[in-house]
């Protein structure tokens, strides 16, 4: 959701805003990413304390959420990740 968020607000509320002169887009959509941002982080700081991520693998994390596409570039190893937590290994 975060990152669906982001990519809203970066390719619709921003234009709405600079080329339809629609600044309230900005400010919705805004707000809503950053909820669901602070939201990611807890979630992203809670599972990298109960899994015991190594710091190397939540940062990729973290840094994926920072760029445009990176959450959906890190889905695959993301799934990878929650299966050998289910498997009981790290």
């Amino acid at each position: 959701m975060e990152g669906i968020s982001f990519l809203v607000l970066l390719t619709i509320a921003m234009p709405l805003k600079y080329f339809a002169g629609v600044p309230a887009a900005v400010h919705v959509a805004g707000w809503a990413h950053g909820i669901l941002f602070m939201l990611f982080c807890a979630a992203l700081a809670l599972t990298s304390w109960l899994a015991r991520w190594p710091l190397g693998r939540s940062s990729l994390v973290f840094a994926a959420s920072l760029i445009p596409f990176g959450p959906f570039l890190v889905d695959r190893r993301m799934r990878h990740y929650q299966a050998t937590l289910a498997a009981g290994r790290r």
